[in-house]
């Protein structure tokens, strides 16, 4: 009978991976490196960890506390909106507004400039709750800054807006690189098995 995997130490500690001698000799990303998996790896532990707190603490989860935080810089604002700021996906968002109404966190109305969409606005107890959650959600962001001196932090938010302004370049580029580098009727046949 074969052994059990072993699962590696870098996995059980959460950490990047020490590349094997087979991996080595393959092409492979350098997860020490490579920019886009430090994000990921970073937002997704950030996003889980505050979830549990808030779930465990406030009794919402992560995707009620970012609608909170649009909500209390907007008065009303939208799904769609809210999309397109933060990158939440539609159907997402749409179940996290029917939790909040449903909460009484929010009230949803036919938006007065648009009879077609509609617009959610945070009732007092809404408010009551964003107010609660921000201080955990600022001390948890001191915590995690608290490595960087106060010039790092300034030039790691100047940084971070540059990169963000640069994501629609992101998406030209990857755009270019499937023209330059997939036949058209590979593509068309992938994308029609979806």
């Amino acid at each position: 009978m074969d052994a059990a995997p072993v699962t590696p130490a870098w996995v059980k500690l959460g950490r990047m991976p020490k590349y094997s001698p087979l991996a080595r000799r393959h092409p492979h990303l350098d997860l020490e490196r490579y920019v886009p998996a430090f994000f990921t790896c970073t937002a997704n532990k950030l996003s889980r960890g505050a979830s549990q707190h808030y779930l465990r603490t406030f009794g919402v989860g992560i995707e009620t506390w970012r609608c909170l935080v649009l909500l209390a810089i907007e008065p009303t604002i939208s799904a769609h909106d809210i999309c397109r700021i933060i990158g939440m996906d539609k159907a997402s968002v749409s179940r996290c507004f029917a939790g909040m109404e449903e909460q009484g966190l929010i009230r949803i109305a036919p938006d007065p400039a648009d009879g077609r969409a509609r617009v959610a606005t945070l009732t007092e107890s809404g408010r009551a709750l964003h107010d609660r959650i921000m201080g955990m959600a600022l001390e948890r962001e001191r915590a995690f800054l608290s490595v960087l001196s106060a010039e790092e932090h300034e030039l790691l938010i100047g940084l971070l807006r540059r990169l963000h302004e640069n994501l629609p370049a992101v998406e030209d580029a990857t755009d270019r690189y499937i023209e330059s580098t997939e036949p058209p009727a590979e593509r068309r046949r992938k994308a029609s098995n979806g």
